[in-house]
Formats: structure tokens, C-alpha cells, sequence
């Protein structure tokens, strides 16, 4: 398999990760101010399925497939752009799980966040895929 095969499947993985992962936090903002039982039992199920069989494993697949391609080019890793790309996708996979925390608390009727909170939580993974996407795109040496 070539880098640019890896790098194509890459690509994917984290579109499709970041589209789970900010669908989900809006899916938050409208739960956290739904009152109708019904809705609301929609809202944890479409949550838990997007989180489980979409959001983790694109995240899954985006780390696999980015190690192989660091892997597959080792030198890669003494560049600084990239080491602190690393360092944002560390936080965008914390940001990840800690949705998955999220799901689990609505999950049992325990959510202890307002819609603000969720609007603001909203905007952490889109700053960081922006940081993401200029630090590869421009590959400035930052160190």
C-alpha cells in the first residue's frame, strides 16, 4: 500500500470523524433543552449509535491509519508542525471521549450541562480541526 493510499484513507477516517464528533455535540445542544419523553428517548438512541458505530471507530480508523502513515515515514516525526498536530489530535480524541462521557450521562437522564455549555463544547473540535488543517496544509516549522 502506498502513503498516498494511507493518506487518502486518512482523509476519510478524520471527515468522518469530525462529522460524527460535531453532530454529536449539537445533538447535546438540542437534548439538553427537550422536555417531550418521546423526543428525548430518539435523541439517546441516535446519540449512543452515531458516538458507538460512527464517531469511534472513524476516530479509530483516522489513528491507524495515520501511525502507518508516520510508520511508513518515520522521519516525519521530527518535524515540529507535526508534533504539535499530534498534540491537537490528542485533544480532539479527548474532546471524543469525553462526548462519549456525555452519551452515557443523557443516557440515564443525568445530563448536568446547559445548551450554552454544549454550544461552547461545539466549538473546541471545529478550533481544533482548523488548526489541524493549517498546521498539514502549511507545514510551518514552529520550533
Amino acid at each position: 500500500m502506498t502513503y498516498r493510499i494511507l493518506l487518502a484513507l486518512h482523509l476519510v477516517s478524520v471527515i468522518s470523524w469530525m462529522a460524527g464528533i460535531l453532530y454529536l455535540i449539537r445533538l447535546f445542544v438540542y437534548h439538553s433543552i427537550e422536555s417531550e419523553a418521546v423526543v428525548e428517548e430518539r435523541f439517546k438512541v441516535m446519540e449512543y449509535r452515531l458516538y458507538k458505530y460512527i464517531t469511534v471507530p472513524a476516530m479509530v480508523s483516522s489513528y491507524v491509519f495515520g501511525l502507518w502513515m508516520i510508520l511508513s515515514q518515520t522521519s516525519l516525526l521530527t518535524y515540529s508542525w507535526l508534533q504539535v498536530k499530534l498534540l491537537c489530535v490528542l485533544l480532539l480524541t479527548a474532546a471524543t471521549l469525553y462526548s462519549g462521557k456525555i452519551v452515557r450521562a443523557f443516557a440515564v437522564d443525568n445530563n448536568k450541562h446547559s445548551e450554552k455549555f454544549y454550544r461552547f463544547f461545539n466549538e473546541v473540535p471545529t478550533l481544533l480541526m482548523i488548526a489541524i488543517v493549517f498546521l498539514v496544509i502549511l507545514k510551518v516549522n514552529l520550533y
